[in-house]
């Protein structure tokens, strides 16, 4: 038996995880959850699962969470930063689905490796953050950190058995998004409903515009980094539209080992929580001469140059990785409320960038502080766009 917290229980990779434990009742518990807003959705799961705790943003949330609840909820609503951390770090549950959207899973992930629980990670933007730290506090606590991104557990299975030091380059597959036909001519005029249309996978609306920029293959490379220790220029992006490889190795004999299957988040979520065992979570194996080709290419990125925004960010160093993510969430949220255009995404990325020439790695509080001013340099760079 493995006893769950589970941070954004609401979101897509979530709501998945709650899936297979349902399926899987003799498996796993759920001991805590955690959401942002979604207080309807988080009071049905809490109905279903039973967990001890659940957490939610402030106080108003809470109230919220309660009155759905009624009387009878039998669980402890906790709210805030004490509350996620609460939720985080619940005695009775051994690992922690980090499944929180952006920055804001950080401290919550940091004080459960803390605490000594293994974290199952979907939360990218915790290693692009402060992957060092985190990283680093893993090793010192004994914790495993298991990858939920289908891209990085594929290549944590393609890796498992092999020699670390024959290991030449990874392969990063990416869809592409649904704007990989689109011509560049037509990027100022798309809008937030068409970006919104991913052809592969169904992920909430913040990863959804990530995939249409290639950002979120950009923060995948950064998170790739810190995972598997490897150099940037060890990493090369495959535009892979059919997303049915999910990435690959190389190794230095010229044999590449890559691990398929659909595109569906569970598989991936399954083996994180299972490993090393693997579970029949209901996802069948691809048809491969219905599937019919598989097609490469390498990606544009002078179409989508956040993909190139971030390699540069992580090459530097430091903590403009950090930097670039603050930039890039702001950014996205202004597109998806049409503050601003599609094309703008990454001139706001760009312009924050060159505001922080090499700022050096740091604390936990440092690189929070440097988050909260970055945000604030792109807010600023989005006003001036507004003009």
């Amino acid at each position: 038996m493995r006893n769950l917290s589970i941070l954004g229980s609401t979101g897509s990779i979530g709501c998945s995880t709650l899936e297979i434990a349902d399926r899987f009742p003799d498996r796993f518990r759920v001991r805590a959850l955690s959401a942002r807003r979604s207080v309807e959705r988080l009071a049905d799961q809490i109905r279903r699962f039973s967990p001890e705790v659940a957490a939610v943003i402030d106080a108003d949330a809470a109230d919220a969470l309660r009155r759905h609840l009624g009387s009878d909820a039998g669980v402890e609503i906790v709210c805030g930063d004490d509350g996620y951390r609460a939720a985080a770090t619940i005695d009775s549950a051994d690992i922690v689905v980090g499944a929180m959207m952006g920055a804001a899973g950080l401290k919550p992930t940091l004080a459960a490796i803390e605490a000594g629980k293994d974290i199952a990670l979907a939360n990218k933007e915790t290693l692009v953050v402060a992957g060092g730290l985190v990283m680093a506090a893993a090793r010192q606590r004994g914790v495993r950190i298991l990858p939920v991104d289908s891209e990085h557990s594929a290549i944590f299975q393609s890796l498992s058995g092999q020699r670390r030091q024959d290991l030449v380059r990874i392969l990063l597959t990416a869809s592409g998004g649904p704007f990989l036909r689109t011509p560049a001519e037509a990027f100022a005029r798309l809008t937030a409903a068409q970006a919104l249309k991913h052809p592969n996978w169904e992920m909430g609306s913040k990863i959804t515009i990530d995939s249409a920029t290639l950002m979120n293959k950009g923060l995948e490379v950064i998170e790739a980094c810190r995972l598997f220790d490897v150099s940037p220029d060890r990493i090369e992006v495959v535009v892979h539209p059919q997303s049915i490889v999910h990435s690959m190795v190389a190794f230095v004999d010229g044999a590449v080992i890559a691990q398929l299957g659909l595109p569906d988040m569970k598989a991936a979520i399954g083996y994180a929580l299972a490993y090393p065992e693997r579970l029949d979570v209901g996802v069948c194996a691809p048809d491969f001469p219905a599937i019919g080709t598989l097609d490469f290419e390498r990606p544009d990125t002078e179409r989508f140059p956040c993909l190139k925004l971030a390699f540069e960010a992580v090459r530097k160093g430091g903590t403009l990785p950090a930097v670039l993510n603050a930039a890039n969430e702001v950014a996205v949220a202004a597109f998806l409320e049409e503050r601003i255009g599609f094309t703008d995404i990454a001139a706001v990325i760009e312009s924050v960038l060159a505001q922080y020439a090499d700022p050096e790695p740091g604390d936990l509080e440092s690189i929070l502080a440097l988050d909260a001013r970055s945000r604030d340099a792109a807010a600023e760079k989005i006003r001036t766009l507004a003009l």
